[in-house]
């Protein structure tokens, strides 16, 4: 067990505190419900930057830490449509969660293959990453009852953003693993 490990573990162990959280109505638990996100969302960033600067990146880090993340947001994705109930707020919710499964099968698919780094994290992915931290955030925090309509409207106009990335950085994923596709189809 490394630092790496531990904040991992950590972001995991959160999960069922958000959902807690989310739901008990309590003075001001949306907001502590988005600090949870914000403090995970944090930790992912923060427990790769360690991993490598340390040099204690894990095979168990390496297979945990994007499943942390998928875990993380989905969940999330799961509570906020629940309480952001329209059609286009569960689309972009349903892109983003099945984007994550598609690519999640097609790097191990391509991990099988001994191709794993053809499918590696791209500039739009982690761009992509970023419109969905502050995305989410921002929505776990807002009541859509209340009378912040700017910030509501702001919130998912980011999160749309965020879906387009999500969809622009998987069709980068299989244009990658496109040509090994077809060579491997051919070969039989």
């Amino acid at each position: 067990m490394n630092i790496p490990n531990a904040l991992t573990i950590l972001r995991i162990g959160l999960i069922p505190v958000l959902v807690v959280v989310f739901y008990v109505p309590f003075h001001n638990h949306l907001l502590v419900a988005a600090a949870i996100f914000a403090g995970a969302a944090v930790t992912d960033w923060f427990d790769g930057y360690l991993a490598r600067r340390l040099g204690q990146t894990t095979a168990f880090g390496a297979f945990l830490d994007p499943v942390a993340d998928k875990l993380m947001v989905s969940v999330a994705l799961v509570l906020l449509v629940e309480r952001h109930d329209t059609q286009l707020f569960t689309l972009a919710a349903c892109v983003i969660i099945g984007r994550e499964i598609v690519v999640s099968a097609l790097r191990e698919w391509m991990a099988e293959l001994g191709e794993r780094t053809s499918v590696a994290v791209s500039y739009v992915g982690k761009v992509k990453t970023a419109f969905q931290m502050v995305a989410i955030t921002a929505l776990l925090a807002i009541d859509p009852n209340t009378n912040e309509g700017w910030l509501l409207a702001l919130s998912y106009v980011v999160l749309y953003v965020a879906a387009v990335l999500t969809l622009w950085s998987m069709f980068i994923y299989l244009k990658a693993a496109w040509g090994i596709i077809k060579e491997r189809d051919n070969s039989f």
